[in-house]
């Protein structure tokens, strides 16, 4: 159902070239968005608000901007849209559940929201989101199923399900996700986009997530350009978040050479199991890299799956979400979240003190590995989407969402950079492959990436 238009498939980058030239302006990019988001939301569900007022005005803002030739940087008058787990001033933040009041003061943005409002960016509205962003797939009671725009009978993934059906539909060129256990990465692979988890603290968070230090907040778009031009936008210091990191120089993306860099695959971290097609498409990606100069060898990493520790983690933050709506609460979430909380309920705090010490002890592995290899790359996902509706896929033995996705919470664990690029498709559906750095290795995940995505050619969208 993928429908895209010519206009509505150009990146940041492409529009602000031919908004520089004048061959093109922010308000029909905009009215032409808003009318697809009109024609295909009702198929795909990605939206939860649509903010065509205003989006109208931020784009006749852009458009008198781009005139004056005093655009104010790389995504003046570009749509994108913010995942619904993010303040956004003046209009409610939801989080996919019946619990919350729309009906109440909505002060104040989000800083990677408040930095795309300084940055001209034209917010076309909120994206969905599973119940308070707690599973792998994106549905919820008061939401609904958020699908696949390569096929409707496919889940999206999640929980920044939403982001990646609206920029994989072309119905924004952009949007902002958090990623506490591969929420960006997940849809990302499932939609055929691109998206990435920075280094933790990189983009800084307000109000702190219930999920502790798993979470982080990071881009979705349909190139590692575009995706680099906004994660240069929302990222740096706000005094709100006592973790957010400096600012840093933006990133570069200018080299396509990779002479001289180590990186290592690991087709399964030890314990993942992969449908062969998936992970013979993720294997035909290794020659890019060698091809591009980089040294590539397959390691075996014999990792432990630290899937225990990362639930000790995650589970207690979603009880310590749903508690805070006091008695009752319970009756009106999503039942699925109730069934999970139910099976991991008696953590101590020794518990968690143990499971932290896994996290620093898989974060100690992982620095220790970079001393060697400069990348890890792994599939993103072990198979492509399955059926939308579901929280895990037909025939799963475990109900955890983190049964079907080994590659992505390790790395929320160790606070660590990955990026999701697609890399082809297996029986018609995208699949993606998955770039890990050094803590603070950002721009280097950042510019193999984008290495990799100019010189691949494999994969055509219907095997």
């Amino acid at each position: 159902m993928r429908q895209n238009s010519t206009l509505r498939g150009l990146g940041a980058t492409d529009l602000q070239v031919r908004y520089s030239s004048g061959d093109l302006s922010p308000i029909d990019v905009t009215a032409e968005t808003l009318d697809a988001i009109e024609g295909l939301n009702p198929s795909i569900n990605a939206f939860t608000q649509v903010w065509a007022d205003s989006a109208g005005r931020d784009a006749e803002l852009s458009a008198q901007r781009h005139r004056r030739r005093t655009p104010l940087g790389p995504l003046d008058g570009v749509p994108v849209t913010i995942k619904d787990l993010l303040l956004t001033a003046g209009r409610p933040t939801l989080r996919g559940s019946e619990l919350i009041n729309p009906d109440q003061p909505w002060p104040e943005d989000s800083p990677a929201v408040a930095r795309l409002r300084e940055a001209g960016a034209v917010i076309l509205g909120k994206v969905t989101t599973p119940e308070f962003g707690w599973k792998g797939v994106t549905d919820s009671p008061s939401c609904g199923i958020t699908r696949n725009p390569w096929n409707l009978e496919r889940t999206s993934g999640g929980s920044s399900g939403g982001s990646a059906a609206a920029v994989a539909a072309g119905l924004s060129v952009l949007s902002v996700g958090t990623d506490g256990g591969g929420s960006i990465r997940i849809p990302a692979a499932f939609c055929g986009i691109v998206g990435f988890k920075p280094t933790y603290g990189r983009v800084p968070i307000y109000p702190a997530s219930p999920f502790g230090t798993l979470a982080h907040v990071g881009p979705l778009g349909r190139s590692v350009a575009d995706v680099a031009a906004m994660l240069d936008v929302i990222s740096g210091f706000d005094v709100r978040d006592w973790s957010a990191l400096d600012a840093t120089e933006p990133i570069d993306l200018s080299s396509e050479s990779l002479d001289g860099l180590r990186i290592a695959f690991s087709p399964n971290l030890g314990f993942g199991t992969n449908n062969p097609d998936v992970e013979r498409g993720v294997r035909s990606t290794l020659d890019v890299f060698s091809g591009l100069g980089a040294t590539v060898e397959e390691i075996d990493l014999s990792l432990e799956d630290p899937v225990w520790a990362y639930h000790v983690l995650w589970f207690s933050g979603a009880a310590v979400v749903v508690a805070a709506y006091g008695d009752g609460a319970e009756a009106k979430v999503d039942p699925s979240l109730v069934q999970a909380l139910s099976r991991h309920s008696n953590y101590s705090a020794g518990d968690y003190i143990d499971a932290t010490t896994v996290r620093m002890d898989l974060g100690r592995k992982m620095g220790l590995l970079h001393q060697d290899y400069d990348v890890l790359i792994t599939p993103a996902m072990p198979d492509v989407a399955f059926a939308a509706g579901l929280d895990v896929p037909p025939g799963s033995r475990d109900p955890d969402w983190t049964s079907w996705t080994p590659y992505t919470y390790p790395f929320n664990l160790t606070q660590q950079p990955a990026i999701t690029v697609p890399c082809g498709f297996v029986d018609g559906l995208p699949i993606g492959v998955q770039i890990v750095g050094p803590r603070h290795g950002d721009q280097r995940v950042l510019q193999v990436a984008s290495a990799f995505e100019k010189n691949w050619g494999g994969g055509s969208e219907r095997e």
